[in-house]
């Protein structure tokens, strides 16, 4: 839907968890609009720094440097009051006040409910952009972020496989992704592990420990078991029966924030600002209540609500392979 723009100032914002190219993005967002001949704002503290008013001018050099960079220089924060239509449009007003009727937020599903409230309820034009690591979202085929959190991943399966091949052990590694697997299952292809636990499939966790046990009867010297955050219920169990099957160590490793921090890659660089281009055009088009998207290697962009219905399909055929090719 388009709205009516009255200028050229647009303000940008980062919301919910932090993800390693949101720099990248707000870094095209700032320059990519100046060179459209907006004027550029930030905001500090995402929604929340929105109805705090925490609002600045951006120009090329207030960027500088951050390509690289992880997490997020305009910093982020939780609103969950800003699911109150009166503290919405509280926060709309303290752009409107300043003659900013643009809007882009970069986030997660929960951002992008937000980026639907101001676009039913003001006179704000606002965009989307996804930023997560979790990649749990349907409508995209990647979020900004997934690529470099799957290869700190990577690197910790890497690093841990020396020390406990070291010592004969076993390692549950738990990673993070919400409800999805996407983060534990691309990683676990790509990184080795001997099996993967997702949300997304039934896991027999005796059956687990059997195989456990055969594969050191066998000869191996270690096992990574790769724990997605949404089947941590099964984190004792899994220890303890693998533990009694193998008479053998086994070790549980939370990976936590470190996913969500480092210098992001190539791949989450380019994206991001590709992403943030479409996002600025569409603001210059008076558009309003889309978020932008990546499918089959192509930009688009699509309705919140349609983007938001749209469930994160499972990629059975490459976690059949992962077990296939694990052991």
């Amino acid at each position: 839907m388009a709205k009516k723009t009255t200028n050229k100032k647009l303000a940008v914002l980062t919301s919910g968890g932090d993800a390693s190219g949101m720099n990248a993005c707000i870094r095209t967002v700032v320059r990519y609009g100046l060179n459209k001949g907006f004027e550029v704002y930030g905001i500090r503290h995402g929604y929340k720094g929105l109805v705090n008013d925490e609002i600045f001018e951006m120009d090329y050099s207030s960027v500088s440097n951050s390509v690289h960079a992880g997490g997020t220089i305009l910093r982020s924060a939780r609103c969950l009051e800003f699911k109150e239509k009166d503290v919405m449009l509280k926060a709309a007003d303290n752009l409107l006040k300043r003659g900013i009727d643009n809007l882009i937020v970069i986030g997660g599903d929960g951002s992008f409910r937000g980026v639907e409230d101001l676009h039913e309820n003001t006179e704000v034009s606002v965009i989307g952009i996804p930023g997560t690591i979790d990649n749990d979202m349907g409508y995209t085929d990647s979020t900004i972020g997934y690529d470099t959190a799957c290869n700190t991943v990577i690197d910790a399966i890497l690093k841990l496989r020396d020390t406990i091949t070291s010592h004969d052990r076993i390692m549950v590694l738990e990673v993070m992704g919400r409800m999805s697997g996407n983060i534990a299952l691309n990683s676990a292809v790509a990184g080795g592990a001997e099996y993967v636990i997702v949300p997304e499939a039934p896991a027999d966790v005796d059956e687990i420990a059997r195989s456990v046990k055969r594969g050191f009867d066998k000869g191996k010297t270690s096992t990574i078991i790769l724990l997605a955050e949404g089947k941590n219920e099964l984190k004792d169990e899994l220890v303890e029966k693998v533990a009694a099957a193998t008479n053998r160590r086994v070790n549980h490793m939370a990976l936590g924030y470190m996913q969500r921090g480092g210098i992001p890659t190539m791949a989450d660089r380019v994206l991001a600002a590709r992403m943030a281009q479409r996002a600025v055009d569409l603001i210059e088009c008076g558009q309003s209540g889309r978020v932008v998207g990546v499918r089959g290697g192509d930009i688009y962009d699509t309705t919140v609500l349609e983007a938001l219905k749209i469930p994160k399909e499972f990629d059975e055929q490459l976690y059949n392979l992962a077990i296939t090719i694990s052991k």
